[in-house]
């Protein structure tokens, strides 16, 4: 079997260096190298529309000889967002974190002038944006068995219990306080890893 391959999105004004991201590529090079999956953690596009391509041709290009089963997208927050949207398209798994349901109705208090939190630079949101977000909706998941939710009931940000509802029938954590950042995200990345494949008791959707 080929080595089980994960893609990392960011969420909104985040980069691959966010503490999420960062724990995440530590805890994937600290595995022994034949458990150790093939991990692409991009700087997503502010454009929805050109981050989504330039991902969806990434996994073209480097994992589309990949078995379903052998591609796992992990996203957090608005990354939670887009890795549904490639999850239904390419059939691969999907590991939620804190994920944006309605980025096209939540962000919009964000139009103007933003900059990102890690590398300081600077962009603007508009509402073609929005648009092109609520273009790519997913309505509904399906084969809800090959998602994994993970959300803090604590969310400053999102509604927790929204995604609960969206991501009915999928392998739920739903862990007691927190907050959409989960600083203490690293307890959770074993069970991330065995759902994407790595290590023991790995999932076999």
């Amino acid at each position: 079997m080929a080595k089980p391959t994960i893609v990392y999105l960011h969420g909104f004004r985040s980069s691959p260096l966010s503490a999420k991201a960062q724990l995440f590529v530590q805890a994937v090079a600290a595995l022994p190298p034949d458990l150790r999956p093939r991990l692409h953690v991009p700087q997503l596009q502010i454009a929805p529309a050109i981050a989504l391509a330039e991902v969806a041709g990434w996994i073209e290009r480097e994992a589309g000889a990949l078995a379903p089963t052998e591609l796992t997208l992990v996203g957090s927050s608005l990354g939670g967002y887009y890795a549904t949207v490639l999850a239904e398209r390419c059939g691969a798994r999907a590991v939620l974190i804190n994920p944006a349901i309605r980025p096209y109705d939540d962000l919009r208090r964000h139009v103007g002038v933003q900059d990102n939190l890690h590398t300081g630079e600077r962009f603007e949101v508009t509402a073609a944006h929005f648009d092109q977000l609520a273009a790519m909706r997913v309505a509904r998941i399906t084969r809800p068995q090959r998602y994994f939710l993970l959300v803090r009931s604590g969310d400053e940000l999102l509604d927790w219990r929204e995604a609960v509802a969206f991501y009915a029938g999928a392998h739920q954590y739903v862990a007691g306080g927190g907050d959409h950042g989960w600083v203490d995200f690293g307890a959770e990345i074993p069970a991330v890893l065995r759902f994407a494949g790595c290590g023991s008791g790995a999932a076999a959707n």
